[in-house]
């Protein structure tokens, strides 16, 4: 395990749960109650879904001011990303840069568009994604699924979303989807084999699947981040936490998802590998302009990223979590450190036959 750096410690993780008493309710997706586009708010029948469900789910679990998914228990769907306000702005803020990465591309699979009817969208957090596929596709229906009732409910009439676990057995019929895409999930699932097995189970014969992910660390390739920065320790321990979760967080390293996607039967599978810098430091204006966002992205969440990892999976004390995660922070902002993200994109289409 990496050390972490030296601090006094005062408190263990506390985990309480904020929400809602334990009564079924009904949740109506896409069908608003009146013009708002609050995604949860005071009323909670703006909160959308398409099958009936206990309000324990909008008991968010509270660790340290943070707040957690409440799927069927921390027990039953171990999820380490926050769902809180910050988290969601920092996914937001993610989306952003990923676009500007992709110039302004939702998807690199070479779909049909005439033939594009039926779309999911796993993990789709905000589903910020899912509204701008959807504006792009008014022809197709498309289903955004997570584990948070965090998404708007004014969005557009050919979106819906449900609260689910996708790392179970899929309640959707075989042959109902031309695309499914998935993006930023590492470490969150224990079972890659078994996901991309549902997806292609659930894929018409000709329909597209496609991953987008990250790598955990930062790197560079001039040399300018010396052997012993910060963001050694950083991936150290992401790789502990997810070998001792069962969830690993190296999906895109060695093309792990690959070789998990032939295993499920896609063949011919592409991929494209993508450097997203961590500040302004290229001279190139886009790729400047990448870097910041990035680089907000990155100091905005890097206490989601870190706090449930190290306190509740690696037993850290919670003042030792806040004195690393400073350490983090100043190498984001450190001038010297050419540094950047590694994310990946892979996409496979079913055999027609």
């Amino acid at each position: 395990m990496a050390d972490p750096t030296e601090a006094t410690s005062s408190s263990e993780p506390a985990v309480e749960t904020v929400g809602q008493s334990d009564i079924a309710v009904d949740l109506v997706f896409n069908q608003p109650d009146d013009d708002t586009d609050s995604a949860l708010g005071d009323d909670q029948s703006q909160i959308l879904s398409t099958v009936s469900i206990t309000s324990t789910i909008l008991q968010y679990r509270k660790i340290h001011g943070r707040t957690y998914h409440n799927f069927g228990g921390a027990e039953k769907t171990e999820y380490w990303a926050p769902n809180d306000e910050t988290a969601n702005e920092q996914l937001d803020i993610n989306h952003h840069l990923l676009n500007l990465s992709l110039d302004n591309k939702l998807y690199l699979a070479p779909l049909d568009r005439a033939k594009v009817k039926n779309v999911l969208d796993l993990g789709t957090g905000t589903g910020i994604w899912a509204i701008d596929f959807a504006d792009e596709f008014p022809d197709a229906s498309v289903t955004g699924v997570d584990l948070s009732p965090i998404q708007p409910s004014w969005v557009p009439p050919n979106l819906s979303f449900e609260i689910d676990d996708i790392s179970g057995t899929w309640t959707y019929p075989d042959n109902k989807f031309d695309y499914i895409h998935i993006r930023y999930m590492t470490g969150s699932v224990k079972d890659w084999v078994a996901v991309y097995r549902e997806a292609y189970r659930c894929l018409k014969p000709g329909g597209w699947i496609e991953h987008m992910d990250c790598a955990a660390g930062v790197y560079a390739d001039d040399g300018s981040m010396p052997p012993d920065h910060i963001f050694v320790a950083w991936l150290e321990n992401f790789r502990q936490a997810g070998s001792k979760i069962g969830q690993t967080f190296e999906v895109i390293d060695n093309d792990n998802y690959i070789r998990w996607l032939e295993e499920a039967g896609f063949k011919d599978v592409s991929k494209k590998t993508i450097k997203v810098p961590v500040g302004g430091w290229p001279a190139n204006k886009k790729l400047k302009e990448i870097g910041l966002a990035n680089q907000l992205s990155l100091t905005m969440g890097i206490e989601g990223f870190g706090l449930y990892i190290l306190t509740n999976v690696l037993d850290w004390k919670y003042d030792e979590v806040q004195v690393f995660l400073a350490n983090v922070r100043a190498g984001l902002k450190n001038k010297a450190y050419h540094g950047y993200c590694l994310w990946g994109v892979a996409w496979s289409q079913k055999p027609l036959g």
